[in-house]
């Protein structure tokens, strides 16, 4: 098990999100001693490795460091849908939900959306909603968005088979993917699929290294080279090119080593927790549909009348902190600063809070 900064009970539980994170002693001691250089003018070398290495593990010919996922998928979508064209993604995507609106606000770009339980790809709908040339009247379509996992669709993974006829259907059509991998991480450790096949499916796509990795900031973006180096001048564009950007690249780095093969241990604490609190109140989860490391929690379904909120805030008030996704729901996120105690006092704590 991955060390851990800071295990003392008397400190909140935080399922927040897996971007609350501490970065351990470890990954200090590696921030402190990266080589560093000026990353405006492509001189980090550390920043450099990083880029290499995930461009590498996902198969594509570069990769770009960037301070957050939403920049990374700002920039790559950007690259595939012109100003006035629409991308197509399902009506919870993070790239539609919780990016402040800037693919329109700053680019132009529309959207379209499906809507599935799990936040899947729907291939009947975005055939239906395709339009690569729509004419002088009406919007074009340019790129696909998918999201693996799906954040607000409880961590679900995209199959496989799904990806690869997306990009079939998308390729002739003439019509781009973009994949929001912020979790692709999660993806492959529950399905064991390399994360390269996944890339494979997808014309440009986002990683993080914040979110379950345990870094305290970053992303990256991936795909062709040109691509790339285009997303890099955008980048400067848009006020987001950094200069001895290679200590925060040391922890990405250090992430990487030490932090990706103990991924599997915050699903199997995601799937015990959904098991606690499915016996608790039979509906609120199912813990066969927890595949990774968030667990979304359905307080109507199980009928419990207790809004959202006040169930949050008797948590809280229990050392437990918990996100409210809205009225009747609830989302926990397992992560490396949350053991498997933890996630057992968790679990009671929630128990007493729901009733």
């Amino acid at each position: 098990m991955a060390e851990v900064e800071n295990t003392d009970r008397d400190r909140p539980v935080d399922l927040r999100s897996d971007t609350v994170t501490t970065p351990t002693p470890g990954m200090r001691a590696a921030m402190a001693r990266a080589e560093v250089g000026d990353d405006v003018y492509a001189e980090d070398p550390t920043c450099r490795a990083l880029e290499e290495r995930v461009a590498d593990l996902l198969g594509t010919e570069a990769a770009l460091f960037t301070v957050t996922g939403s920049l990374a998928n700002l920039l790559g979508v950007r690259a595939l849908v012109r100003p006035g064209a629409e991308v197509l993604c399902e009506a919870r995507a993070h790239i539609a939900r919780a990016e402040l609106g800037a693919h329109a606000a700053v680019f132009g770009v529309t959207s379209r959306t499906w809507s599935h339980p799990r936040g899947l790809v729907d291939l009947a709908a975005v055939r239906e909603l395709l339009a690569p040339d729509a004419g002088p009247y009406f919007v074009s379509t340019a790129a696909v968005s998918v999201e693996n996992t799906h954040n607000f669709g409880g961590g679900s993974v995209q199959p496989l088979d799904s990806l690869r006829a997306l990009r079939e259907l998308t390729a002739a059509s003439g019509v781009g993917v973009h994949l929001d991998g912020a979790r692709l991480w999660h993806a492959s450790a529950a399905t064991g699929v390399a994360p390269g096949t996944y890339a494979a499916c997808a014309d440009l796509m986002s990683v993080a290294l914040s979110k379950g990795l345990g870094a305290p900031v970053g992303s990256l973006l991936a795909g062709p080279a040109a691509a790339v180096a285009d997303a890099r001048v955008w980048r400067k564009r848009l006020g987001a090119g950094w200069r001895q950007a290679g200590v925060l690249a040391a922890a990405g780095m250090y992430a990487l080593d030490h932090h990706l093969d103990r991924v599997p241990e915050d699903h199997a604490n995601a799937r015990a927790l959904a098991d606690r609190l499915a016996d608790v109140a039979p509906g609120i989860v199912d813990p066969a549909g927890v595949q990774t490391n968030i667990v979304v929690l359905d307080l109507a379904a199980a009928g419990i009348r207790t809004g959202a909120a006040e169930v949050a805030e008797r948590a809280r008030a229990a050392g437990v902190l918990v996100s409210v996704l809205g009225p009747a729901a609830l989302r926990l996120v397992t992560h490396l600063d949350v053991d498997e105690a933890g996630c057992r006092h968790a679990g009671e704590v929630l128990s007493t809070a729901l009733k």
